[in-house]
């Protein structure tokens, strides 16, 4: 018998919590499940799932991540995640709000709910929990949102389509929470085009924001540049850390933050942002589980020409975000860096810090 290591007993005793988790979610429901039953199941002490997850919580978030990414995977393999065949906005959120509602209960079976049929309430139960999901479909938002002006083609200076993308998912969610409480109510037809009609509506957004006129300049700097290997969350490849372009830290409560980066930096300049938090344990689960949704939903969505550039990394280690430099890689972090040649080249934190060395990037240009 081959005798495992310390790091590879921890990573099978992880694995066996996760599926005992799973199976006892999905059997009793999350109100019903037990630690002690999530042992049992998985042939451990009720000491090794807690040396492994804080609480039940983590482990609903964790089993919630581990079937979207599962999902994800196999949807790539099988490629049903391409939409070459979007042209127009309206078909853009037809096939978003078809991947949303192929997820509904279309009738109530009186059988238990769905291992999601919680989620919402657990996220409501934390404050912290609670702004980092908020923050999570932000960021969501700001990648539809520049998808769809994407998809749209040139319109007028600022033109913003967040707004319209925070619509949608406002319609998606509000009718998938409906679907779990009362199901059957919910028509996913009737869904589908509503979110095909939304395509017209004008909610007069515009880019930029006041605060940008605020930020504190980067500073130019001339540093190694040493990041580890990464993978984005979203392509579910590797996100490249050490290639030429912008890299932020952003803590869950900031991540909005990535469009100050992604619209003032030049068209073709790579984005990364490394999400980082003050309970890696609990929420990077939870960030895991929007992310491969995110990464899904654009796939399935939108052409590849039109999804944005951002490469997303989640940071549980802290490792990128030292890489970085980020002195508080907490909730609230905001830090960027420019990097040319393999050498960190600006630098800044704080409100904007992303556009900030964005637009440095740009008088470098001028300079050279």
């Amino acid at each position: 018998m081959v005798r495992l290591n310390r790091v590879e007993q921890r990573a099978r005793n992880r694995a066996r919590v996760l599926a005992a988790a799973g199976e006892e979610f999905a059997e009793r429901g999350f109100r019903d499940a037990k630690v002690d039953g999530i042992a049992a199941r998985a042939d451990l002490t009720r000491g090794a799932v807690y040396s492994n997850f804080p609480g039940k919580r983590a482990l609903y978030f964790a089993v919630l991540a581990q079937a979207a990414e599962q999902a994800d995977r196999e949807a790539r393999s099988e490629g049903l995640s391409e939409a070459d065949a979007v042209h127009t906005v309206a078909d853009a959120l037809g096939a978003l709000a078809r991947a949303w509602t192929e997820r509904f209960p279309l009738t109530d079976f009186g059988g238990p709910p769905g291992l999601g049929s919680v989620l919402t309430s657990e996220v409501l139960a934390d404050e912290p929990t609670r702004r980092s999901y908020t923050q999570l479909n932000r960021l969501g938002a700001v990648l539809l949102g520049l998808a769809l002006e994407a998809l749209e083609g040139p319109g007028e200076p600022g033109r913003r389509r967040v707004r319209l993308a925070e619509t949608v998912l406002t319609t998606l969610v509000g009718a998938a929470q409906t679907a779990v409480v009362a199901p059957g109510l919910v028509d996913p037809f009737n869904v589908i085009r509503a979110c095909e009609r939304l395509a017209g509506l004008d909610l007069a957004d515009a880019w930029p924001p006041p605060h940008l006129d605020h930020a504190v300049p980067a500073e130019p700097t001339d540093e190694p540049w040493s990041p580890p290997a990464a993978p984005d969350v979203l392509r579910g490849s590797e996100a490249g850390l050490g290639a030429d372009g912008i890299v932020l830290v952003l803590g869950l409560s900031r991540l909005e933050a990535v469009e100050d980066a992604l619209r003032s930096a030049p068209a073709h300049t790579p984005v990364a942002a490394v999400v980082v938090t003050d309970d890696p344990a609990e929420r990077m689960p939870l960030a895991r589980l929007c992310a491969a949704d995110l990464g899904a939903s654009l796939r399935r969505s939108f052409p590849a020409h039109a999804r944005p550039r951002l490469r997303l990394v989640l940071d549980d280690t802290g490792e990128a975000a030292a890489a970085v430099g980020a002195r508080q890689p907490g909730d609230a972090a905001e830090t960027a860096v420019q990097v040319r040649d393999g050498r960190v080249v600006a630098r800044a934190s704080g409100r904007g810090a992303g556009h900030a060395v964005a637009i440095s990037g740009a008088r470098l240009d001028v300079r050279s």
